[in-house]
């Protein structure tokens, strides 16, 4: 979230087997002093394959990569009550691309009303269908839309995730809190909906204390610790988890600004309902992300990652790549990302989507870079690569200012692959180790048209193109 009212803050899908670190010891030899190669194993998933739809008629199957989650929003998409369409309208296209999930905005109904981006909610419970806050449907259409919308993904064998903002409400009345000693905004016993009312008791500060985590902008804070919130929040069988669950037959969970409350009521609502889970903690420090994905019982967006990419990208020092991120310390509850609804920094983007569609934990496709900005042929083809060859663990075998290349070592008769990221103005070539011996293999991006033979001792000579990368596996 941004500007006015929103957030300046921030795979369980890819359940795999296990998480171990190897180390491997490369003989030094004239083709690697060459290559000035050390291997430097990073951590290890199976790359089993997994379903993420919920309809066995949908088109999208997981490769043995895995799969490809899709953000199908970006701030101030078109007020009038038309995202949803929009959004349902795409998803064929989506899942034929090899993208098996949509993460939707916070689609309840907000103070903001038909102008809300759904990130200051009022009432939980109401999708589009109920007239308060002056309108009936929200910013992005009704609730029968937004339902077709899943009905759809779900037919395409897609998931949907739902944004969940419980950190704060906005939209309630006025009323006398006796823990402050003046009023409040914190009635929301009118809601239309008529489910989850809510008084001065259930915001911070009040009987339970004076504040958790964090609060923001000054919204009514809402309090965890009380009983009757966790009961509607995910306690209760109409509770908000469960409607969203059952009723509205949402997949899984974006947590918003999960460094307003403590990881414990993540954990609790996964542990009622399920699903995909992924929190927002923007912060860039790879320790906090990983207590937090532990401790909460759930994926994690990789802001370590994000941050170094944007060093490595745009201030042309590769090597920083090596440095620590959250999918290498547990991809299975690494959620990577190159630009989001509210941090957009990389400009050297097609580098880093060829990083995280080649490399461990979940990936994210921004919409506006997939449907305006970038080309979509050429994230299309690192879609299907990321689907069908990033498989096993990863070794980075290279590093300098300008060039990257690691080896995903494949998993299960899977080959894996190479990829090899040039941010110079010039081609450039390296003799690099791979898992395969005396085969042929080929750039899958088709950035090259070399079809070299691996060596019998598995040493082969790649290249990449200025300002750009290549993919290199098995020719089959």
């Amino acid at each position: 979230m941004k500007n006015n009212f929103v957030l300046l803050s921030v795979m369980s899908l890819l359940l795999f087997n296990s998480c171990q670190n190897e180390d491997q010891v490369v003989n030094e030899s004239s083709k690697q002093a060459e290559a000035s190669a050390k291997i430097i194993n990073v951590t290890h998933h199976d790359g089993r394959p997994f379903s993420t739809g919920t309809s066995a008629t949908g088109k999208f199957v997981a490769g043995p990569g895995g799969g490809v989650l899709m953000q199908g929003f970006y701030w101030d998409v078109p007020s009038g009550g038309n995202w949803w369409n929009t959004v349902k309208d795409k998803l064929t296209d989506w899942s034929n691309a090899g993208i098996g999930a949509v993460w939707l905005p916070p689609a309840s109904k907000a103070q903001n009303g038909a102008y809300s981006m759904g990130y200051d909610p009022t009432d939980y419970y109401d999708f589009g269908n109920y007239n308060q806050n002056g309108t009936v449907e929200t910013r992005f259409g009704s609730r029968a839309e937004l339902e077709a919308l899943i009905t759809k993904a779900h037919q395409e064998n897609m998931q949907v995730y739902a944004d969940i903002v419980i950190n704060h409400n906005s939209g309630g009345q006025s009323e006398y809190n006796p823990y402050v000693g003046s009023n409040t905004w914190t009635d929301f016993s009118g809601v239309a909906s008529g489910k989850f009312l809510r008084s001065y008791n259930d915001f911070y500060k009040n009987a339970y204390g004076n504040n958790d985590e964090g609060s923001f902008g000054g919204f009514p804070d809402v309090c965890h610790a009380n009983p009757y919130v966790q009961d509607w929040l995910w306690g209760r069988d109409d509770s908000v988890a469960k409607y969203y669950k059952n009723v509205m037959k949402f997949d899984g969970w974006r947590f918003d600004y999960v460094k307003g409350f403590g990881p414990w009521v993540v954990n609790s609502w996964n542990s009622q309902v399920g699903g995909f889970s992924v929190g927002e903690l923007w912060d860039s420090n790879v320790n906090t992300l990983e207590w937090w994905a532990n401790n909460a019982n759930s994926s994690v967006f990789d802001f370590a990652a994000y941050y170094k990419m944007d060093e490595a990208f745009d201030n042309g020092n590769l090597s920083l790549l090596n440095d620590d991120m959250m999918w290498k310390r547990n991809p299975y509850k690494a959620v990577t990302f190159v630009a989001n609804h509210d941090t957009d920094i990389i400009w050297n983007k097609m580098l880093a989507y060829a990083y995280i569609l080649t490399h461990e934990g979940y990936p994210t496709i921004f919409y506006r870079d997939y449907e305006e900005w970038l080309n979509k042929e050429r994230l299309n083809n690192l879609i299907w690569i990321h689907n069908n060859k990033a498989t096993g663990t990863t070794s980075i075998l290279y590093t300098d200012n300008d060039e990257y290349i690691a080896r995903r070592n494949g998993y299960n008769g899977n080959p894996g692959l190479v990829v090899y990221i040039n941010n110079s103005s010039s081609w450039q070539e390296r003799w690099i180790e791979t898992n395969w011996s005396s085969q042929q293999i080929k750039d899958f991006t088709g950035n090259s048209t070399w079809y070299p033979t691996t060596q019998g001792d598995k040493w082969v000579k790649i290249q990449s193109p200025p300002n750009s990368y290549s993919v290199w596996s098995l020719n089959q």
